[in-house]
């Protein structure tokens, strides 16, 4: 059995819009192994979940277009795949949880609607089959009173009940691979560690591969054995998480390190990244992040570094260790 379940090879997803092409992820690459957890992390606009929806084809044509790349998923190129084959995948063996349960579940159908239709869908199981599966899975997910939940509508729900049912619906037919896109969004504290637990546990049982979007490190630290940084479109640093923590490397990673808060220090101002996320409709020339970073040097303001291996296993996209200055 192949150790890589996913590989994604400089994946370039654009939105050709009325003011200009919107380069939403610009030559990504990425790989995630079976039964490892893969965090994607970075802040808002840095082409995150742009890069989930491309791996199950979810982009919305128009404006958007995977103009380039592959994404093999058990050794299949996802992106030369008919519509119809793809829908054989989406759901069945590639999942994904959405940021907001409240706008992903359909206001007008029950929860067991919603799990039910995909369960038959995908499974080929009758009404009464696929009802009991859901039950089962809704059980596992940890809803109570599920007899009287399985019939229940969305907004009849708490925000913690409404991300339970749909890592259930997400996990109805036992996927390959999760995609867990902000999970623990909007959840309060006690909920988000709950929903944490709940989805290492699922793995652990379902053996299953997760990417997890995030722009909490502390979930990241929690969850994950792998983490891919991304800014501007671009993954500028991997490494595996313990590294990641212990010896970043990118002044972008270095700067959202610092920016958590920890208890075990005295008390100080925390340390923010200046600036804002660039406008991805005009790009800065060079490397995407030198406005915002202190170290900056003449080539960073010219050109744009690659994604180079410093060590096993570690990647870093930054001219302070692409040459000597």
């Amino acid at each position: 059995m192949m150790k890589t379940l996913l590989e994604i090879k400089n994946l370039k997803t654009h939105f050709f819009t009325h003011e200009g092409v919107v380069k939403a992820v610009d030559g990504v690459s990425l790989k995630v192994d079976r039964g490892k957890t893969l965090g994607i992390v970075g802040e808002s606009g840095s082409g995150k979940s742009v890069t989930a929806l491309s791996i199950l084809r979810l982009i919305p044509q128009p404006p958007g277009k995977i103009i380039g790349g592959e994404i093999y998923f058990e050794g299949q190129d996802l992106l030369k795949l008919d519509n119809k084959e793809i829908r054989k995948i989406r759901g069945k063996k590639i999942s994904m949880i959405f940021q907001e349960p409240m706008t992903s579940l359909d206001p007008v159908f029950t929860i067991g609607h919603e799990i039910i239709e995909t369960i038959q869908l995908h499974q080929g199981l009758n009404k009464k089959e696929a009802r009991e599966k859901a039950l089962e899975i809704l059980k596992i997910v940890g809803i109570p009173d599920v007899e009287k939940r399985i019939d229940s509508y969305p907004h009849e729900l708490s925000g913690g009940m409404r991300q339970r049912v749909m890592i259930a619906m997400a996990l109805s037919c036992h996927p390959t691979l999760l995609i867990a896109d902000e999970p623990t969004t909007a959840l309060d504290v006690t909920i988000q560690a709950q929903i944490i637990k709940l989805i290492n546990d699922l793995k652990k049982r379902f053996h299953t591969s997760v990417i997890l979007i995030t722009h909490d490190l502390g979930v990241i630290a929690e969850m994950c054995d792998y983490v891919a940084v991304m800014y501007a479109g671009q993954v500028v640093e991997y490494a595996e998480v313990f590294t990641l923590f212990e010896k970043s490397l990118h002044p972008y990673t270095q700067g959202l390190s610092k920016s958590i808060p920890r208890l075990n220090k005295e008390v100080e101002k925390l340390q923010v990244i200046p600036g804002m996320v660039p406008n991805l409709l005009n790009l800065p020339p060079g490397c995407p992040f030198h406005p915002r970073c202190s170290y900056n040097f003449e080539k960073c303001r010219s050109e744009n570094p690659e994604l180079i291996e410093i060590e096993d296993s570690h990647l870093v996209k930054c001219h302070l260790f692409t040459e000597k200055r």
